[in-house]
């Protein structure tokens, strides 16, 4: 096993990178610009390789289109309210680029910088450092960030996300690739079959805020506890008014390191995957945003919505607004660590 590293273009200049890593069957690309997952290929039932998730051929892409497509979001990802928040008694004002709130890190968040990639070839990994400065997009403390992709022979992908700071500041990294077992370019996901393992979710109000309620999923649109297609409620648009999902949810705690999020099947290549992760939430994302502007991805694939989902294992939205959500609060001397495993599989029939 060899980790091929070559140029990806460049941003204004500055050249973007691109890291290849094989492991038994599975294989990916990570590039610098957003410490992105840009390819991975996986086989399905007939052994056939795809590659699974969503991305673009080239580094104008991604800074074109919408969606944070594979990306590495922070300093905190998600949304939090009006763009502030008080820390051991201290308001900061953040960058409100999403008016009036504030969302996945600001104007130029990590999933908006090009890292500095190396390869790790004894562990079949490549990690990835950002450096940011105190006061960077409003969030106080200067951050050392590190990423750290890894493929197993089994296969699996490992992610894990660290940072430490210099000041008490506030951290939630997150992974937001988009999914398609199918295949990237296969069309919508909604036939593709989903559990997740959450008995209740966080209702949102007004710019996808949480309203502070921590609600049941039973009887909802929000109840995956048991494996079902992510479009059978899809169009309930009392429940969903975008036609989607774009939720946090609750992830049952089971006692030990790593909890499962979720678990994805697709019917006709017969790919799954599961998520575990040492985090409390989930963010589901079935890519809404391509039914406003379609995309043109890798190899000419056209991307409109629903072309993918996301699973960004989190803190809670909005967590250092609300006292009850778990703290994101990170301090010198402090290492946040966020761990993803995810362990890729096909089934013979779809119990899943």
């Amino acid at each position: 096993m060899s980790i091929q590293k070559y140029a990806f273009g460049a941003i204004d200049g500055e050249p973007v990178e691109a890291f290849d890593i094989e492991a038994g069957r599975a294989r990916a690309t990570i590039i610098t610009y957003a410490a992105a997952l840009n390819r991975l290929f996986v086989p399905d039932g007939d052994g056939r390789q795809a590659d699974i998730v969503l991305g673009y051929d080239d580094p104008a892409s991604y800074v074109q289109n919408r969606g944070s497509a594979g990306a590495i979001c922070g300093r905190y990802a998600n949304r939090i309210a009006d763009a502030r928040f008080t820390l051991d008694g201290e308001t900061y004002t953040l960058s409100p680029n999403e008016p009036p709130n504030h969302i996945h890190g600001g104007f130029r968040g990590f999933s908006k910088r090009i890292w500095t990639g190396e390869a790790d070839t004894a562990n079949k990994a490549v990690r990835l450092i950002l450096k940011r400065p105190d006061g960077d997009e409003g969030y106080p403390g200067a951050v050392t960030t590190a990423v750290t992709y890894r493929l197993t022979d089994q296969p699996a992908l490992e992610i894990v996300m660290e940072a430490t700071t210099d000041r008490p500041t506030i951290v939630n990294l997150a992974y937001h690739g988009y999914w398609n077992l199918a295949g990237h370019g296969s069309g919508h996901v909604r036939e593709q079959h989903l559990l997740i393992d959450a008995d209740h979710y966080t209702p949102v109000g007004p710019g996808k805020i949480p309203t502070g309620e921590v609600a049941p999923v039973a009887g909802t649109a929000f109840d995956f506890r048991m494996a079902r297609p992510i479009g059978a409620m899809i169009d309930d648009t009392a429940q969903l008014p975008e036609a989607g999902y774009d939720h946090n949810f609750c992830l049952n705690d089971n006692g030990r390191p790593l909890r499962r999020a979720a678990r994805a099947v697709d019917p006709v290549s017969r790919r799954g995957l599961e998520i575990w992760t040492n985090q409390p939430g989930v963010q589901f994302y079935t890519a809404n945003h391509f039914g406003k502007v379609p995309a043109t991805g890798k190899d000419g694939a056209v991307y409109d919505r629903h072309a993918g989902f996301a699973l960004e294992t989190q803190n809670y939205p909005n967590a250092p607004n609300v006292p009850h959500f778990p703290s994101a609060v990170l301090r010198p001397g402090e290492t946040y660590r966020h761990v993803m495993h995810i362990p890729f599989f096909v089934v013979q029939d779809m119990l899943v």
